[in-house]
């Protein structure tokens, strides 16, 4: 009986200083992250710490830094 993988996907938002949201996807499978950008169509696979790669890349591709869940 073939295992099936379980498929878990969460997402990083930020705001840039215009007010636009960018979302960084980030899709786990198994021990498999792909992360994706919603704005830009960049993706890239990371197997250790897709989040902080999501937040860098919203940083330099689209100077996105405010943190919505920020108080």
């Amino acid at each position: 009986m073939p295992q099936s993988r379980q498929v878990d996907t969460s997402k990083v938002s930020r705001w840039d200083q215009h007010g636009r949201e960018h979302v960084v996807r980030v899709r786990r499978t198994g021990v498999q992250r792909t992360i994706r950008c919603d704005t830009c169509g960049w993706r890239r696979s990371a197997q250790f710490l897709p989040w902080l790669k999501a937040e860098e890349h919203l940083a330099e591709a689209h100077q996105a830094t405010v943190d919505p869940t920020a108080a």
